[in-house]
């Protein structure tokens, strides 16, 4: 990929030498007329397109075939590029545009079979659903008929450089049912804790690895308190991570584990090839929460949302409004919100009559099995079964094509087989762990077909609380916290999602796939799944933190966020008697920090020897807590904790499995603060010498004094956390070529930014890496039940996916000043907000 991009490189510099005539004409050429007539196939009537000074679009139809036609064309108008290297990506193709560098990508795509199971589901849409999804297929396609690549976007021209202009495929059901599976595995939950658990026993005791996954603090609520928890009640068996005398792989510590050291670090690698479409590691999550009439000034409930998901250019949502312009049986739709380009509705948004929010679940829907394999059999209960292979071919821009073989358990792909450095995946000599060469096989919930797309449609025309319910009954993957408001004044929440019963084992540790004992041997059903109306607290906040206490019976999930920001909005929301929009929004930019607040008094505890390394420490004194980006003290906070992390567990914990430093660390450190001779404190490295608390705090002020003068200056009145935290927004193909000027095409940025990760504000970073965003509040909205036209939205980038366009990024710079726009929703607030207007008229003339 480099090489190629190095040659690429020199033919964009001089093809841009040549003139400002190429700028001009090939920039230009692929942004599309928004205004004016267009004559297209396949409508029964003409559609309405007005565009705001933002570019969003309010889409008018008298159809819902025509309707869901006309978003698949403006999708294609502003997003195709990014529509098509996501099914490139989700089909396992990415290398047939960009080269060899994406083919890693492909074969864990491949191996998942993401695209084989979308084409299954494609079997199982109802009869409404599949016009719909065909109807958006029919648009995307009228629009990037006859179109060459270099006139749909400019990264097409860019890459036309280097061989023949490229001519996209037509478009599919299958592609907009493909870019779920990519959901669903970005916000797949556990897998990568239950992979990094088994790892770190190579060098730690299971007890110690347990220590580093802590309970959820007792002091944060989970989502449903109380009794207001529509439980259900039937008979399931209770949570039992290891049943007295079962083989298990905490029972047995590190045997199992070490055995296959080797397999899960295959694992690992290959899930590590794959492009964080939605984003990976603990940042990745979402607030949403949700007051009733009598908390909110208007009377009536205002809901607030904001997924946190990783940067990229440009964002991940597409705003739009659906409307059709007579409300029927046949044509129901009347919404507004995100949408994903690619796939037809609004995923998170409001209708005429109720508002959803969204946060993941982090339910546990995937498993790792190990597998004992001999040749081509692993044993299973007692039986030698074949393992089923399938063939799959890549072709590599450039005419190369490579072939692998994916092999197949009862529990899914084997994933161990996508490191080509391993040649003994480990044989096992542990007292009671079973003899044996294993292999890692993936169950996921994923994998199993399922229509999840119904669910959007049924969302998008939801009018109360039932039909909400109904709805959520079919959002299958990915598990997703539903949250609730409508007009008439009620509030709710509903945990859906096929989220597995286990007959032995609590999916946090792989299990043994020899024996049927660790089987599923049922789906939670979705009477039993946690949900709450109209609550006697009078609002539902979401987080990412644990669903439900310890009365519900079932395991959904061990690995949640640990509830910091949680806490944070409920103690919020609950410190003013009734809020307005505005409130909400600023709830949304809050940038307190619970880390720092258990933190820093422990380090303005500790004596430091010098007044330079004294004047780090006094930034601390005084200081809210609160992360803005221009703040001296929480830039010097965070350079602590970065070290601290560092010093206190990079010396026990396995190369490469150090601390991120997100929520759930804060609550490890918080565990033995109060500690000062705990064993995490201890540098194993220093031979005669055991060091304590305050010896690690003090060095980690030290560290950060010293790193921070070389970074910014001598003078801590000088530190900005911003100039530090920055966000750079970054084209997911040729955004990240090594070669700037390619670069800087594409991407924009960087922006100074505040917040962090386990903060409201979650611009999160991963302190294995450094200070920069690696996750944000991907869009923002706030929703008012009372009077929907003042309602406030806003995305990361633009919704222009063409470089240069006005709309590339006219957005970013209001979020990053944590601003929103108004929200037009009414006929009239539209008409009004309207800057440009598109017809959309059937190529033959109504008679």
């Amino acid at each position: 990929m480099r090489r190629f991009l190095i040659v690429l490189a020199v033919l964009v510099s001089a093809a841009l030498i040549a003139g400002s005539v190429f700028a001009f004409v090939t920039v230009r050429k692929s942004f599309p007329d928004t205004s004016g007539e267009v004559r297209v196939n396949a409508l029964k009537s003409d559609v309405t397109v007005k565009r705001d000074d933002k570019g969003i679009p309010q889409i008018y139809a008298d159809n819902a075939e025509d309707l869901f036609f006309a978003q698949g064309y403006v999708h294609a108008q502003d997003r195709f590029y990014e529509m098509d290297f996501r099914r490139h990506v989700t089909a396992g193709r990415l290398a047939e545009l960009v080269g060899d560098g994406a083919l890693d990508t492909d074969k864990y795509v491949r191996t998942l079979g993401w695209r084989r199971v979308a084409q299954k589901e494609v079997a199982l849409l109802d009869p409404k659903t599949r016009a719909l999804v065909d109807a958006y297929s029919r648009g995307v396609n009228s629009y990037i008929s006859d179109k060459s690549g270099s006139e749909l976007s400019l990264e097409y021209s860019v890459l036309a450089l280097t061989g023949p202009d490229y001519q996209p495929e037509k478009w599919t059901a299958v592609d907009s049912l493909s870019w779920i599976k990519a959901m669903a595995w970005d916000l797949r939950s556990n897998m990568d804790d239950e992979i990094t658990r088994a790892l770190s026993t190579k060098d730690l005791t299971v007890g110690q690895v347990e220590e580093l996954y802590p309970d959820v603090p007792k002091n944060h609520d989970p989502i449903v308190t109380g009794d207001d928890a529509n439980v259900y009640g039937g008979t399931f068996q209770e949570k039992s991570p290891c049943p007295e005398g079962a083989f298990c792989p905490v029972q047995t510590e590190v045997g199992l584990a070490r055995a296959a050291v080797a397999s899960l670090k295959a694992a690992q690698t290959g899930a590590e090839a794959l492009p964080a479409l939605l984003g990976i590691g603990e940042g990745i999550g979402s607030n949403s929460w949700v007051v009733d009439g009598a908390h909110s000034v208007t009377g009536k409930p205002i809901l607030a949302n904001d997924p946190h998901l990783a940067p990229s250019m440009p964002g991940i949502w597409y705003q739009v409004g659906l409307h059709c312009r007579t409300l029927t049986e046949a044509c129901p739709y009347d919404v507004a919100g995100f949408s994903f380009s690619g796939m037809p509705g609004v995923v998170v948004g409001h209708n005429a009559r109720v508002a959803w929010g969204v946060t993941t679940m982090y339910a546990d829907v995937a498993d790792l099995y190990l597998e004992k394999v001999t040749g081509d059999t692993y044993q299973y209960d007692g039986k030698a079964l074949p393992i089923e292979t399938r063939t799959e071919t890549f072709k590599v821009a450039g005419g190369a094509t490579e072939h692998i073989t994916v092999r197949s358990t009862r529990h899914g792909p084997i994933l161990s087989d996508l490191d080509d450095d391993i040649e003994d995946v480990g044989t096992s000599k542990t007292k009671g762990v079973p003899q044996g060469t294993y292999e890692v096989a993936l169950r996921w919930s994923a994998l199993t077909p399922r229509p999840t797309i119904s669910a959007v449609f049924a969302l998008d025309t939801a009018q109360n609380w039932d039909d909400f319910r109904a709805a959520a009954k079919l959002f299958t993957v990915p598990s997703q916290n539903l949250v609730y408001a409508d007009v008439d004044g009620n509030i709710g929440y509903q945990s859906p999602g096929a989220i597995p019963i286990r007959n032995k084992g609590d999916g946090r540790w792989p299990a043994p796939g020899w024996t049927s004992d660790y089987e599923w041997i049922d789906a939670i059903p979705f009477d039993a799944l946690p949900s709450v109306y109209n609550p006697d607290e009078g609002f539902i906040v979401t987080a990412n933190n644990q669903v439900i206490g310890d009365q519900y019976p079932l395991n959904l999930g061990a690995d949640t966020a640990d509830g910091y920001r949680s806490q944070r909005i409920r103690d919020l929301i609950t410190a003013q008697p009734k809020l307005s929009v505005d409130d909400m929004a600023k709830i949304q930019m809050d940038t307190y920090s619970a880390n720092a607040a258990q933190l820093v008094p422990k380090l303005l505890d500790v004596t430091l020897d010098t007044r330079y390394y004294r004047q780090g420490q006094a930034t601390l004194k005084d200081w809210d807590y609160k992360q803005a980006a221009d703040s001296s003290a929480a830039a010097y906070f965070n350079v602590v904790w970065r070290n601290l992390l560092k010093l206190t567990f990079d010396d026990d914990l396995p190369k490469g499995q150090g601390p991120e430093g997100g929520e759930r660390w804060f609550t490890v450190v918080g565990s033995i603060l109060d500690s000062p001779t705990n064993h995490w404190w201890d540098d194993v490295s220093t031979i005669g010498r055991r060091e304590s608390r305050d010896d690690i705090l003090a060095e980690a002020m030290r560290m950060a004094r010293d790193e921070l003068t070389m970074r910014q200056s001598r003078d801590p009145g000088d530190w900005s956390w911003g100039q530090l935290h920055r966000l750079e927004l970054v084209n997911p193909t040729l955004g990240d070529s090594g070669v700037g000027m390619v670069n800087a095409l594409f991407n924009r940025g960087p922006f100074n930014v505040g917040g962090g990760g386990g903060i409201v504000d979650a611009t999160s970073w991963d302190a294995t890496e450094g200070y920069d965003v690696t996750a944000v509040p991907s869009m923002r909205m706030v929703v008012d039940l009372a009077d929907l036209d003042r309602s406030r939205w806003i995305q990361l980038t633009g919704n222009s996916g063409h470089a240069f366009q006005k709309h590339y990024l006219d957005q970013a710079p209001l979020w990053a000043e944590g601003k929103t726009l108004p929200w037009a929703f009414s006929p009239r607030a539209i008409t009004q907000a309207t800057d440009d207007t598109l017809t959309m008229r059937p190529s033959v003339p109504r008679g």
